[in-house]
């Protein structure tokens, strides 16, 4: 075929509209971490130390205890980024978790792998600092879930 022809016939695709964001800083980000340390881990936490155990001298000579509130809590965590996209803290400062080529939710495994990486991420630091490089503010957990955190338009 000439490429006359291959010119007449050639089929316009039209481009992707990508969403534009609004990026979340990131002191709100650490903001709404330390919130939800507060409202949701440090409960479990109590519970776990204080209902199910004899106390705290128990629970910090058990190594299964600390690992099931870290557990627990990334389920609970999960939970709240697949269901509504936000945790208790990143509501309150109107950031939200949502997935970085179509702006939906995040899926539970998902998110539970989230977690993990931000697990990951927290232990090396160099994935804490990486949003300070980054256009889009991602964090190495984001990179790796290819999430974006981004601020709720009102």
């Amino acid at each position: 075929m000439r490429f006359r022809n291959i010119k007449k016939n050639t089929k316009h695709f039209e481009a992707k509209v990508r969403p534009k964001y609004i990026y979340a800083n990131y002191a709100p980000r650490v903001k709404a971490f330390i919130t939800d340390i507060f409202m949701i881990y440090a409960p479990i936490l109590y519970v776990i130390a204080y209902v199910l155990m004899s106390g705290k001298d128990d629970f910090q000579s058990s190594q299964a205890a600390p690992l099931a509130g870290v557990m627990l809590y990334g389920l609970i965590y999960a939970i709240l980024l697949s269901k509504f996209g936000q945790t208790p803290g990143k509501k309150a400062y109107e950031i939200k978790v949502v997935d970085d080529k179509s702006g939906e939710l995040i899926g539970f495994f998902r998110a539970y792998l989230r977690f993990f990486a931000f697990l990951f991420t927290a232990t090396t630091l160099f994935g804490l600092f990486l949003p300070f490089y980054r256009k889009d503010k991602k964090g190495l957990h984001d990179l790796i879930c290819s999430t974006l955190v981004v601020a709720v338009k009102k």
